[in-house]
């Protein structure tokens, strides 16, 4: 992210490019060893490096997501500079089981390479000195951060990533953010394909956990069903109402400013806890869908409840900044979905997935009659 590049593409449509696809599908990866990572260590610190890894993740990924809007890939240098930065985001991917364990050596240096393709590739588009010197340094201190980091071990590491991202939250201040020309409908259509991905690692999951029994049966079967319809629930909330296209044009007539700002908000960090939720939900829907009449440790049952109660609550809050009504059903319902973690310890896991998915049904049931007429009501809750 940085200043608007002197050299400017067609205000057309922009759409994302099949090579943009693509590398999104690295990040499904990404994701997937994440909640690997999260479900076989399953304790607040396992918890806290899952958020700090996807934090410094998520920041320079979507950094693409910035530059290729402002650049698509149309010309065969981008693209490979593309592909060298998909390189770059495997190996990350490849090194994050073991990260704080002897890989992050690994995932450093990876991140070195995908934090200098993206400064280039900005800086060879001739943008100006002043603002490309200033992201520079902040991605040379941020990635001297994650390497230094990874020849370290337990906390001093875990204290460097974290520290990297501090900073990445406040880069765009560090630049001249606000003269960047942010094109909406590319913009909200890649973090929408991201979501989608983010979803599709939640099917992968269910898979995972009907694959650890000797034989597929019937409950098994019924309680990966009951995790896709909170997967379809959780899908409904962002897409159920065509918000993608509403928020095009929410943000299409704003200045860049302003527009800027709120993609900062929304989608940098917005995006962010909506992927953490949705490997939240992962993680506990593969233990649920292994053993689904079996009562939940406590862990697994707050896990598999907190992704969807977090996915609602930022989904409102989104929501409720675009000008995009009502939210309250949304709101309303994480309390019982929250309270679902008393069905999975005490009764069983299918019984807490077809309570979550109900709840789901029933809210979004609610928003249908309560919606108002037209989608520019902002006063309607």
């Amino acid at each position: 992210m940085t200043a608007e590049p002197t050299v400017t593409e067609s205000d057309s449509q922009l759409r994302a490019s099949p090579l943009e696809l693509f590398f999104d599908l690295v990040f499904v990866f990404t994701i997937t060893q994440l909640t690997a990572s999260l479900t076989h260590h399953l304790t607040p610190g396992g918890l806290v490096r899952v958020l700090v890894m996807l934090a410094v993740i998520w920041w320079m990924y979507d950094a693409f997501i910035w530059l290729t809007n402002a650049m698509p890939p149309s010309t065969h240098p981008r693209r490979g500079l593309l592909l060298t930065a998909m390189a770059g985001f495997l190996v990350i991917s490849l090194a994050v089981p073991h990260a704080f364990e002897g890989s992050g050596v690994a995932f450093g240096l990876a991140y070195l390479v995908v934090i200098a393709v993206h400064t280039g590739m900005f800086a060879g588009a001739g943008v100006g000195g002043t603002a490309v010197l200033r992201m520079g340094l902040a991605n040379l201190v941020n990635a001297a951060l994650v390497v230094v980091g990874g020849y370290l071990r337990g906390a001093p590491q875990l204290a460097l990533w974290a520290a990297a991202f501090a900073l990445q939250l406040i880069t765009p201040y560090l630049v001249d953010l606000p003269r960047f020309h942010l094109r909406a409908d590319h913009f909200v259509e890649r973090h929408g394909l991201v979501v989608i991905i983010a979803f599709g690692e939640s099917v992968i999951a269910l898979g995972m956990g009907a694959g650890d029994r000797p034989e597929l049966t019937v409950t098994p079967v019924l309680a990966a069903l009951c995790a896709l319809a909170v997967c379809v629930g959780l899908w409904w909330a962002y897409f159920g109402h065509d918000d993608d296209e509403q928020s095009v044009r929410f943000l299409a007539p704003l200045d860049d400013a302003r527009r800027n700002r709120l993609a900062i908000r929304v989608h940098n960090l917005g995006h962010y806890l909506l992927l953490f939720a949705v490997i939240l939900f992962a993680a506990g829907a593969e233990g649920a869908v292994a053993h689904p009449t079996g009562h939940l440790p406590l862990d697994r049952a707050v896990t598999l409840a907190a992704g969807p109660v977090l996915f609602l609550l930022v989904n409102a809050d989104i929501r409720h900044t675009l000008g995009l009504h009502p939210v309250a059903p949304r709101l309303v319902a994480a309390v019982p979905a929250a309270a679902t973690v008393l069905l999975g310890t005490r009764v069983s896991a299918i019984t807490q997935l077809a309570s979550i998915a109900a709840v789901l049904a029933l809210a979004f049931g609610w928003e249908e009659r309560s919606a108002p007429a037209t989608g520019d009501d902002a006063g309607q809750w």
